[in-house]
């Protein structure tokens, strides 16, 4: 089954700002690179913070005299940043319900690599209904389930999966409808599944 990884997808040239960054400046890059916020890095690259449009109006309008504050004043922390590793799908749960835009990619240590924005999200997931389910067939219910192609009727209606049929075991309809949910492109799983046995799924090993 395929997992699009955050580092397939994240661009790695980054604008990226320091603590002492006026915050005039990230205006100008916001709207000379056409971006929605900028990660701020310490001297060793590690992300400590982001300055996003919204940070520079509210340090606008509630302004406490400094006349040119910076980067380390106007910036949100900590950052909420996700690793190269991570799924796709994990990234975008985030970017909703966190409501942003872009996402610092980090390493292991924090240092800043790339940069994931709804953009990049919304191409994983604009594949077709048809595609989708193709691999929710090929690589879920054949390949992982051993299932024949005619044990689960699964539909799909703009990315939302709808999985009929009946299993042998609780187990292995829990295991389809988890296994379905992590396939790129899929919305929601409607589990209209139905088994025979209440037993944990323990496939076949000949």
């Amino acid at each position: 089954m395929k997992r699009r990884r955050v580092g397939s997808v994240m661009s790695g040239d980054v604008v990226r700002a320091q603590r002492g960054t006026p915050a005039d400046e990230l205006a100008r890059w916001l709207a000379k690179f056409d971006i929605s916020g900028v990660p701020v890095v310490d001297a060793d690259e590690k992300v400590i913070g982001v300055v996003s449009a919204t940070d520079l109006e509210r340090a606008r309008r509630d302004g406490d005299g400094d006349p040119r504050p910076t980067a380390a004043v106007v910036m949100s922390a900590p950052a909420r940043t996700v690793r190269a590793d991570d799924s796709v799908v994990r990234a975008a749960r985030l970017m909703s319900e966190r409501r942003i835009e872009r996402l610092p990619v980090v390493d292991e240590e924090q240092r800043l690599v790339g940069m994931l924005t709804r953009r990049d999200v919304l191409r994983i997931f604009s594949r077709s209904d048809a595609d989708i389910r193709d691999e929710v067939v090929d690589e879920i219910m054949v390949r992982a389930l051993w299932l024949s192609p005619q044990s689960v009727q699964v539909s799909l209606d703009e990315g939302v999966v709808t999985l009929h049929g009946t299993l042998e075991s609780s187990g292995q309809a829990a295991l389809a409808v988890r296994m379905t949910g992590q396939v790129d492109g899929v919305v929601a799983v409607v589990n209209r599944l139905t088994y025979r046995h209440e037993a944990p799924y323990r496939p076949y090993r000949p």
